[in-house]
């Protein structure tokens, strides 16, 4: 249902709007389309002049002046190809330009994989194709028969007969190929997807032995997406085989009909040759469809989740510059969970912290620590309640504007290639002053000295020149890095050592004393003891929140309490 007819505004986003500049151009091409199949009759009228005109006459003038004219058409219908593929190189281009970069920002906010960038690729591949000029050239089809039936109504039923005929060899291929080719993409991205995940932890595979059992999962995938490629690339080929035959059968049958009304009289032999020639010419959009329908349909499920993905939700509107904020964060009445799911992991999240609060989180694993992370910097939209920083909603606020204004070191640190001075920076305008002052404040200066060439050292993908320790610390100078006013680092200290441990407390506490508002999520009391309020997180609730100095010997006489009642259990079943 169109937006007209469900009184519903079309909503502009960027997918769209790319998709308007596309239909804006090929109504353009469809301009030069009609001059181009005019042309495309000059051969066939050639042909016609010369058997009935030229021969009969017997007039070498008038072969030439055809001969001249012809040759000025064809050269003008070439210069209309030039500018038709032309024309379709650079839209497929200015498609990419105008998606290309906002399905890459989309593909990284919503932590998706790559597929929507492939399709892109696909989309943008089968825009800048010969198909597209296929498909335009199709609406001539009647056109090139209706001049058919001028020369001669039996040879226009021999033309109308192929055309019915090839169209429901059409009609078959479509059906016949549509759902293995679809199966045949998922199948293929899911191996291409898991493929991915097994070469980020490839040092874990290679390490335990993992490498047949992943080869096994990943090639029975694969194997099934090309075996469900190849079941649809058969069928294709054999209709399209069948069209090619279909094809020539029609010549021979517009030949032979045309021969014999040429002996009956009834006709000459340039009708008859004409009419072969535009009969081949109308129907060769047809069995080109045909032929390439898999690149067709594989742009149209390439333009099907592009359009899922892109184009069902409003582009968000451009929102005032907010001033810089201090780092008050109030959580109020927040649950959440992961992006697509409903099941709240944390619920019933209601606290503030004034700026300056350094915040220490604690409680058992899968207790909903990191969720509370994510909800905290904005990486995730609250299911219900609000994330305030500085009295803003954290989840409505531009990331390009709040993101410098935030650190965040999560548990799993992704480095990305390039520079460690790049990384730090987060790939923004270096100020080497402000590189240098966090890596010191991470503890990691002194580290990243000792590298080969120091802060301009390249760091492969996902960090695999550096050991876990110092993609640690280089990770903490990234959230340090320009004194964000909220910084929240998960497990901080996770492949650390006692050295490393005594830098963050620093880095806490040279934080706090400046202003800064820091939550620090840790298991080990020499990381939580130098916080001002510790929270207990279990079940996805809040269980215990106060000052560290009143909850932490709290938290320890339970830790102690528990060992002791075990023993004395024990005990007792032996007693």
């Amino acid at each position: 249902m169109s937006a007209k007819q469900d009184g519903s505004p079309r909503l502009n986003t960027p997918f769209r709007r790319a998709m308007d500049g596309v239909k804006a151009v090929l109504k353009q091409i469809a301009f030069f389309s009609l001059f181009v199949n005019l042309l495309m009759l000059t051969s066939s009228i050639y042909m016609l002049q010369v058997y009935d005109r030229v021969l009969a006459a017997r007039s070498l003038p008038t072969l030439v002046y055809l001969t001249l004219f012809a040759g000025a058409c064809l050269a003008t219908l070439a210069a209309l190809e030039v500018v038709r593929t032309r024309m379709l190189v650079r839209m497929g281009a200015r498609f990419d330009a105008q998606l290309s970069s906002q399905v890459f920002a989309h593909t990284l906010s919503a932590g998706r994989n790559g597929q929507a960038l492939r399709d892109v690729d696909i989309l943008r591949g089968f825009l800048s194709s010969a198909q597209i000029l296929n498909l335009l050239d199709a609406p001539w089809i009647p056109i090139y028969i209706g001049l058919v039936y001028l020369l001669h109504p039996m040879l226009g039923h021999v033309a109308l007969l192929g055309a019915i005929v090839l169209f429901a060899l059409g009609l078959w291929n479509e059906r016949a190929t549509r759902a293995p080719l679809a199966e045949a993409a998922d199948e293929l991205a899911a191996s291409t997807r898991f493929a991915e995940i097994s070469a980020r932890n490839a040092e874990a595979v290679k390490a335990m032995g993992m490498l047949p059992g992943l080869s096994t999962i990943w090639r029975t995938r694969h194997e099934l997406g090309l075996g469900l490629q190849g079941l649809a690339s058969d069928r294709g080929g054999d209709i399209s085989a069948l069209a090619k035959a279909v094809r020539f059968s029609l010549q021979i049958a517009i030949l032979g009909v045309g021969a014999w009304l040429v002996i009956d009289e009834q006709t000459t032999a340039g009708v008859m040759i004409a009419a072969s020639i535009v009969m081949g010419r109308g129907l060769a959009p047809v069995e080109a469809a045909i032929g390439g329908w898999r690149g067709f349909v594989q742009a149209r499920q390439a333009h099907g989740r592009l359009l899922k993905e892109f184009g069902a939700s409003a582009e968000p509107a451009a929102t005032m510059a907010l001033p810089a904020p201090t780092g008050r964060l109030s959580f109020e009445g927040v649950a959440g969970a992961p992006p697509d799911f409903r099941k709240p992991t944390v619920r019933d999240l209601s606290f503030t912290l004034e700026a300056g609060t350094c915040l220490g989180i604690t409680g058992p694993s899968a207790a909903g620590k990191t969720s509370l992370a994510r909800l905290a910097v904005g990486v995730w939209r609250p299911l219900v309640g609000v994330v305030r920083l500085d009295g803003a909603n954290i989840a409505d606020w531009s990331r390009e504007q709040v993101g410098p204004h935030i650190g965040y070191l999560p548990q799993d640190i992704e480095l990305f290639p390039g520079s460690i001075a790049e990384n730090i920076a987060r790939f923004g305008d270096a100020d080497p002053m402000r590189v240098v002052e966090a890596a010191q404040l991470a503890g990691a200066h002194q580290v990243i000295l000792e590298l080969p060439q120091g802060y301009d050292t390249r760091i492969g993908p996902g960090g695999v020149n550096l050991s876990g320790g110092q993609r640690q610390r280089i990770g903490l100078a990234r959230a340090f890095y320009g004194r964000p006013a909220l910084i929240v680092l998960d497990e901080p200290t996770s492949n650390l050592d006692a050295e490393g441990e005594n830098a963050v407390r620093q880095a806490m506490d040279t934080l706090r004393a400046a202003g800064h508002t820091v939550i620090v999520i840790a298991h080990r009391p020499a990381v939580l003891g130098g916080t001002d309020r510790l929270m207990v997180v279990q079940r996805g609730q809040i269980t215990n929140f106060g000052p560290t100095t009143e909850v932490m010997p709290q938290i320890t006489r339970r830790v102690v309490a528990r060992p002791a009642a075990e023993s004395g259990g024990t005990g007792a079943g032996h007693a």
